[in-house]
């Protein structure tokens, strides 16, 4: 790893953690690196992002917080504490509401989430979340994911109709091989990890 990229580790131990705190103790802009090295460590060591957002919340500058707090629901995911990680998203959510410049993907990811888990309770939360936030979709990956979810709660409230209508969407935005964008054609595709709701939407459509 270059020296540049003392913040953006991929493993994590004492020797890195010793290096990553030596950078950090000599950095400005010190929020935006304990950010970054969070979302970055959070799938695979949740328990050192969680911490490295702890601080990161104590610093004053808080130009990313709606981002950080996706970090955090990221995090809590990983360690399947599910309610914690909606309690993140509706922060990251509130939060641009409050700073609307500054999007994240907790519009989608807080639904998908609850649909996944099968939270029925709050799958009007959910709708609600996602019909207002319609006009924000751009790749293919934001259309699977925003029909998908729908799909499914049409589906659980017996509109098998409209659930069909979402779940041909879904899938047909999961065959997209190409962005779109000129210069990033492999962005925002839908991957591997989403075969358990692909299977699952097919059976919605079939």
């Amino acid at each position: 790893m270059s020296n540049e990229d003392w913040y953006r580790n991929i493993e994590w131990n004492e020797e890195i953690e010793e290096a990553f705190y030596l950078k950090l103790k000599r950095a400005r802009r010190k929020e935006q690196y304990l950010r970054i090295q969070a979302s970055i460590l959070s799938t695979k060591y949740p328990d050192i992002s969680l911490a490295l957002l702890d601080k990161y919340f104590e610093l004053k500058d808080d130009f990313d917080h709606a981002q950080a707090y996706c970090d955090m629901a990221s995090a809590f995911i990983s360690k399947n504490m599910v309610e914690d990680a909606l309690n993140s998203y509706e922060k990251a959510l509130n939060r641009e509401l409050e700073f609307p410049n500054l999007k994240t993907d907790a519009y989608i990811l807080f639904p998908l989430t609850i649909v996944k888990n099968k939270l029925v309770h709050l799958y009007s939360k959910a709708e609600t979340v996602l019909n207002a936030n319609q006009s924000r979709l751009m790749f293919p990956i934001d259309f699977f994911r925003w029909h998908a979810a729908l799909a499914i709660i049409n589906a659980n409230d017996g509109n098998d109709g409209s659930a069909s209508k979402h779940a041909q969407i879904a899938l047909d935005s999961a065959q997209i091989k190409k962005s779109g964008f000129t210069f990033h054609q492999n962005l925002g595709l839908v991957g591997k990890e989403y075969k358990d709701i692909v299977k699952e939407l097919r059976e919605i459509y079939a």
